[in-house]
């Protein structure tokens, strides 16, 4: 996956408009089914929690299908880049531990996947506004490039591929 320029306001309007939706979907289905069901199929006891349940699992299904068939639609893109980027950073994040035992012995790959996670997580904390940890990033960034530097390496986001993960 590339980093790619995203548009931070649109972003914003559009993940919060998917939120709001499914918020929105989510408490009219369920509530919708449930109440259905109930009144189909009424419990003696008054306890009607698997209706209930039932009616969350049938709305959180249907949502799911729904955002899986609209994942293409213009109107997603940056939405779904956000959420693949965050599955990339977290595949990367698992591996972290060895990526920077191999970096330190001069490993060219794992020193660009070390790269691409701390471009790619500068990009989703700036979109997020979450910039509180972006003097760590700077700090582990800076011992990067010098790491890079000592072993004569030029690291760029773009030559990332995923499939050098899977050395690791």
């Amino acid at each position: 996956m590339q980093l790619q320029e995203i548009d931070k306001s649109r972003y914003r309007n559009h993940l919060n408009k998917v939120i709001g939706a499914c918020i929105a979907a989510l408490t009219i289905g369920s509530l919708g089914v449930a109440q259905t069901l109930i009144l189909l199929f009424p419990d003696a006891d008054g306890s009607h929690f698997h209706w209930n349940l039932l009616g969350v699992v049938i709305s959180c299904s249907v949502i799911f299908y729904v955002l899986r068939r609209v994942k293409l639609h213009p109107f997603m893109v940056e939405v779904v880049y956000v959420w693949e980027l965050k599955q990339a950073l977290n595949r990367i994040t698992r591996k972290m531990p060895k990526l920077k035992k191999a970096a330190q012995q001069g490993n060219v790959n794992a020193m660009l996947a070390i790269h691409y996670s701390y471009a790619g997580s500068r990009q989703l904390w700036m979109l997020d506004d979450n910039t509180i940890t972006m003097e760590e990033l700077a700090i582990w960034q800076a011992e990067l490039d010098a790491l890079a530097a000592k072993y004569q390496v030029s690291l760029d986001a773009a030559d990332y591929d995923e499939g050098i993960l899977r050395a690791f």
